[in-house]
């Protein structure tokens, strides 16, 4: 099991005959990174972080850059030494074996999957808070699921299956309409920032940390690190830039500032968010009826929250659409509408980029004989993955319209947090076994970057709740028993079929493009 590792030698002489002219710079990374991260975390999940941490949410957004920032170098240098598609799972199955990477790859449909739910859910806070704004209201009943009164989301299910759709028959996202609206979602914020930092009042930053770092002790995802598990979700996509090493000019030197300059503006970004709806209109957390922390996505917190809207007041936790709620709570109301406006437009894109993800992931597992083959067939007209795209879009539907945005992010943090865990360690024992292997970038102080990047995964997996933690043995229980149903018999490696495509020996850009 541990000794069926994909020939990486050949893998990288197919990438040699197809290797990427060296064309980006520093900036050019730096402004990728800034791109891809910037997305639904930060729109989304600011009202999860408050409930979680109140104004020591600032902090959780410090401590997922950090994290991430270990991350990405390790990373990087395997990106670079191994530079073709199927991301993390990939990387694990040329250095590490196939069981391993057999856990990785599961673990990643795992995230992508989920967090296309997440932003799926986001999406339907906004359309709902600017159908309000309008005058138009959505029954309580199909406007929410389960956990806050209703019985389904069906905005964030229609807008799953309409981005499925899409991906079915071979629409693509052009690298000129994602720019668009990465200028649109940085507009937005910057324009967010603008108007509440001079309304900012000091009393709405006390007590700035009223859950402690780790919720005072009522349990697992709450304080300030709980809320950084969490705020973890807004800060993914920084992978771009490692993927992009090999069209890079000078990787040794510019792909560190392009990971740690996209974090860092990022970072800056968030926190500068973070403090215009903390002091604009305040983020305390809501208390239960008897002082106890009340954790978000809860039926406890909506019901707190549908109380304290009928008395006229909705704090910042309660809002399903952070962002625009404080700006009108400030008094720009159309402005507010517009910030409603960025999010309808640019997050179903996020969407697509999760979905292209996973069923890449899944298409590459199934080429490899792991997973039926059949998943892997090209619809003849559309040229796309058909079949694996309409399983995963149809399950990315179903846990939309009934699970929490919060919960959904935590599940999806779960899966992330491993596969970033196991390329930590493929880092170190690579660095053992085969020292002299070419490394285009090198992790600097790796014994040291290493290991802090496979401790702050563990460190904030073990703050997520209770439920998102035990998601992923369970899943990884079951992909245990499919593999040794399935994968290990049909292993097109086990069995002795070593095959390398054209089309795994390059290094893609993200978001993954369709395939084709």
């Amino acid at each position: 099991m541990f000794g069926r590792v994909k020939p990486l030698d050949a893998i990288l002489a197919t990438a040699e005959k197809k290797s990427l002219h060296r064309s980006l710079g520093a900036i050019q990374l730096t402004l990728l990174g800034v791109g891809a991260i910037i997305g639904t975390g930060i729109f989304v999940l600011t009202s999860e972080a408050a409930q979680k941490a109140g104004p020591g949410m600032m902090w959780a957004f410090v401590i997922a850059a950090l994290v991430c920032g270990v991350a990405a170098l390790c990373y990087s240098e395997i990106a670079s030494m191994v530079p073709v598609s199927g991301s993390a799972y990939t990387y694990t199955y040329a250095v590490m074996g196939e069981l391993l990477a057999w856990m990785v790859g599961w673990a990643l449909i795992l995230e992508y999957a989920v967090a296309a739910s997440a932003v799926s859910v986001g999406w339907s806070g906004y359309f709902v808070g600017l159908l309000n704004s309008w005058g138009i209201t959505l029954p309580h009943a199909i406007s929410v699921g389960p956990y806050a009164g209703g019985i389904v989301n069906l905005p964030a299910l229609l807008i799953a299956l309409l981005v499925t759709a899409l991906l079915m028959v071979g629409t693509t996202e052009s690298a000129r309409v994602n720019a668009v609206l990465v200028a649109i979602k940085v507009t937005a914020l910057t324009v967010f920032i603008v108007l509440t930092l001079p309304v900012i009042k000091g009393e709405n930053f006390e007590p700035f940390m009223p859950n402690g770092w780790f919720g005072n002790g009522q349990g697992a995802g709450l304080g300030a690190v709980g809320a950084a598990a969490s705020i973890f979700f807004a800060y993914v996509g920084f992978d771009a830039v490692s993927t992009a090493a090999e069209e890079t000019k000078n990787p040794q030197k510019n792909v560190p500032i392009g990971l740690i300059g996209s974090l860092a503006i990022c970072t800056v970004f968030y926190l500068l968010v973070a403090a215009g709806a903390i002091g604009a209109i305040g983020a305390q957390p809501v208390s239960g009826p008897n002082g106890e922390i009340l954790a978000p996505g809860t039926s406890m917190l909506a019901d707190q929250c549908k109380s304290l809207v009928a008395a006229g007041t909705e704090p910042l936790v309660c809002s399903r659409e952070a962002l625009a709620h404080v700006l009108r709570a400030v008094g720009w109301e159309r402005v507010g509408d517009l910030i409603g406006v960025a999010a309808f437009l640019a997050l179903p894109s996020v969407i697509l980029i999760m979905l292209f993800g996973q069923t890449r992931i899944f298409f590459v597992m199934a080429r490899d004989g792991l997973l039926p083959e059949k998943l892997a067939s090209i619809h003849p007209k559309w040229k796309t993955p058909h079949i694996v795209t309409m399983i995963t879009g149809v399950a990315v539907s179903f846990f939309a319209a009934f699970l929490p945005v919060g919960q959904l992010a935590d599940i999806s943090n779960s899966g992330t947090l491993f596969a970033f865990f196991m390329v930590a360690l493929a880092v170190l024992i690579l660095r053992r076994t085969q020292p002299d292997r070419p490394r285009p970038f090198r992790t600097p102080l790796v014994w040291v970057v290493a290991p802090l990047a496979a401790a702050g995964c563990f460190g904030l997996f073990l703050n997520l709740p209770f439920e998102s933690k035990m998601v992923l043995p369970v899943w990884g229980g079951i992909g245990l028993i499919v593999y040794f149903a399935y994968g290990y018999r049909k292993s097109h490696v086990g069995r002795g079929l070593v095959e390398v495509h054209e089309s795994d020996a390059d290094a893609p850009p993200q978001p993954v493009p369709p395939i084709d």
